[in-house]
């Protein structure tokens, strides 16, 4: 038995190999550098994590997790932070080793793009991830599943992917010098910027650059990507974001460069936006989200567009859904209905174009290309606020939102629920509370578990999870109904049909 033990011992022994030494292989295996670089990668290594971390010793082979014990090693010898933030920069630093410049990197996409654009941008994507910007490790925390709904099988996540703030970087953020380089974080500028407590580190980001109607673009991977390929498409100046008729044209251009993606665009408009509507830009992936394959509710015509197929989407969002191999009438219809949509008011239907000078209508366009035909899902947004709700009448209402408050932009709009980090453990406190295993339930969440209780008063361990989620999920149908202008019953569907007639009234 100690024989045995002595054997195990020497094996792993064996195995353990100097970190600073192992992070420098694969640096070499991974890149345009050489053996013959190892020296100076080694300093370049200890330029950044410090010389303490010399005679740490690894059994790991994958480059990310090494990155992850350099820094760890480097705050235990003193020589880097303890913030998260401060090791990003030192992290994204030491994967920039294995990254071209951003003149090859978009040299190899057009090259390959040439004769296979699929290729091209799979290598970009297998690039994000191998260096770490596409935070793989770190998306893999999140909380995801699918979940049957009236609507079909909605998608939800709980974001666990971002680390919460240590108050610590709060106040280094708040003593911070401001600084409006760059302008924000979808600004050209960031390709390769240090990072800063109150700024993400991104020395290891690279953007292919393309042209859109004689103008300079970005693409580029979302960092904490939520679905596959999660990519974002913006404008090389920081303007802000603007529903127009080039927005059709654009994303349409976009789905025909970039074979399988989808492309869509947050709405201009407060509380129906996005997060950032202070830069222009697009977002697209491969991914196919439960919007995608709703089916069609009714089928509607637009006078003048007989070769568009339209119709309603079975959807709890106001969604017209436009077909048509032809780009140019896609938009033109588009531009029709944005322009009709911006002035129409319905008073029955609590449908206000605008108050006080205030517009309030927009629209949160989609665009597909399938087997050579272009679809255009154009989804109706209002973002009129009352007494009774003061957040948006048509946002996630005061009784959902225990479980989604934030605006629904883009992803939520296509079925797919972002949720905060917070539900991880609230959560998990409802099903013990179920299970009569605690009380420890949040205030906000004490109706709903009642209710669940009530419901489901025999639930097992084994069953407890899936009711839960099976509840949120429906939940999450209800906020997207909430977010819906017209409503899916047949009041709804007569005064969605009563806009599409106002349509085909207008010049």
């Amino acid at each position: 038995m100690v024989h045995e033990y002595l054997i195990n011992e020497k094996e792993v022994e064996i195995m353990a190999e100097n970190l600073v030494n192992a992070f420098v292989t694969l640096v070499i295996e991974n890149s345009d550098y050489e053996e013959l670089d190892r020296i100076y990668l080694t300093n370049k290594v200890f330029a950044l994590v410090g010389e303490g971390v010399a005679d740490v010793e690894t059994e790991s082979s994958e480059l990310i997790d090494l990155k992850d014990q350099l820094l760890q090693a480097g705050v235990k010898a003193g020589s880097v932070g303890e913030l998260n933030e401060e090791q990003d920069i030192i992290g994204a630093q030491l994967m920039d080793l294995i990254t071209s410049s951003p003149s090859a990197v978009n040299r190899n996409f057009w090259d390959t793009y040439k004769s296979n654009p699929e290729q091209a941008i799979a290598d970009f994507y297998v690039q994000s991830k191998r260096n770490d910007y596409v935070k793989v490790k770190a998306i893999a925390q999140n909380i995801a599943y699918k979940a049957p709904t009236k609507y079909g099988d909605l998608e939800i996540t709980i974001n666990l992917s971002k680390p919460e703030k240590d108050p610590k970087a709060i106040a280094a953020a708040k003593n911070a010098v401001a600084s409006d380089y760059p302008k924000c974080q979808l600004c050209m500028e960031n390709e390769g910027y240090l990072g800063r407590i109150n700024h993400p580190a991104r020395s290891n980001h690279r953007v292919i650059r393309f042209q859109m109607e004689g103008n300079d673009w970005g693409f580029q991977y979302s960092p904490y990507a939520y679905f596959n390929e999660h990519s974002i498409f913006f404008y090389g100046k920081h303007e802000p974001m603007h529903i127009s008729p080039l927005t059709f044209g654009r994303l349409l251009s976009i789905v025909e460069a970039f074979p399988g993606y989808f492309a869509g665009s947050n709405a201009d408009l407060p509380i129906v936006g996005g997060s950032i509507l202070t830069h222009e830009h697009y977002q697209g992936g491969r991914h196919t989200f439960p919007m995608e394959v709703a089916g069609i509710k009714e089928k509607v015509s637009f006078d003048g567009y007989s070769d568009v197929e339209a119709g309603i989407v079975n959807w709890p969002m106001s969604v017209l859904r436009l077909r048509s191999e032809d780009k140019e009438r896609l938009i033109a219809l588009a531009t029709k209905i944005l322009n009709c949509w911006r002035g129409y008011s319905d008073e029955k239907a609590g449908v206000l174009a605008e108050s006080d000078g205030q517009p309030h209508h927009t629209i949160t366009p989609i665009a597909r290309r399938k087997d050579g035909t272009f679809e255009l899902d154009l989804v109706l947004r209002d973002n009129q606020t009352s007494e009774e709700h003061p957040d948006g009448i048509y946002h996630p209402h005061k009784d959902v939102q225990h479980i989604k408050k934030e605006n629904i932009g883009l992803i939520e709009v296509m079925g797919l629920a972002i949720l905060p980090p917070r539900l991880k453990t609230e959560l998990k406190d409802v099903e013990d509370y179920l299970l009569g295993q605690g009380n420890q339930v949040a205030p906000i969440h004490q109706e709903w578990a009642d209710e669940l209780k009530a419901q489901n008063p025999n639930v097992t361990a084994e069953e407890v999870t899936e009711v839960v989620r099976q509840s949120v999920a429906d939940i999450f149908a209800r906020v997207l109904e909430d977010a819906g202008v017209y409503k899916t019953n047949s009041e709804g569907l007569d005064q969605f049909k009563a806009f599409v007639d106002f349509v085909n009234l207008a010049d």
